[in-house]
């Protein structure tokens, strides 16, 4: 298990990594969809199948594809792009560099957390959480679902387009009878 984790940690730092630095912004996308699943191996690893599933398929699925699809259409060349100045780069370098000294300050000390509660092996699993999302939270469970659908409707009615046919001319136009359809007496 121990070898699992060290595995999944350093291949998310080192996609982690490469997100930050890809030249190209297609190439950043794929190390950031490589990076979200060790960090779902890291859920499964913590015996959280459920959030390592969830995970998947919301980020690694659907936000990954709204990425790539933003980057595609606006195009992205290099020759738009604008060059950052030296005075930003080094506050950005300093920063992340402070960044990094605070963590390994963190890490030397040592952080010791106690649990709450003693360890459940059933925890993470689907049935435990559909258990809690049916028992006591099962009204703001069903709320959210009428605000999702409420959303839903709203961005189908906004989104919509108009079927009905506008008139070319308005009443008072001399040639509004050319619009109209001939009536046979």
């Amino acid at each position: 298990m121990q070898i699992l984790f060290y595995l999944f940690a350093a291949i998310s730092i080192i996609s982690a990594l490469f997100v930050v630095g890809a030249r190209s912004p297609i190439n950043s996308v794929i190390a950031l969809i490589v990076c979200f699943l060790s960090i779902a191996g890291h859920y499964i690893l913590l015996n959280a199948q459920f959030l390592a599933a969830v995970h998947i398929i919301v980020y690694t699925g659907a936000i990954m594809v709204l990425f790539l699809f933003v980057i595609m259409l606006l195009n992205l060349n290099r020759t738009v792009e604008p060059r950052k100045r030296t005075v930003t780069r080094i506050a950005a370098v300093a920063s992340g560099g402070l960044f990094l000294l605070t963590l390994l300050g963190a890490i030397k000390n040592g952080v010791q957390i106690t649990p709450a509660a003693e360890f459940n092996a059933g925890t993470g699993l689907v049935k435990s959480v559909g258990q809690s999302l049916f028992g006591p939270f099962l009204v703001p469970f069903e709320l959210s679902s009428v605000l999702f659908l409420s959303a839903i409707i709203g961005a189908v009615t906004l989104g919509r387009k108009e079927t009905g046919v506008k008139p070319m001319v308005k009443e008072g136009d001399e040639y509004a009878g050319l619009n109209q359809p001939e009536r046979v007496a």
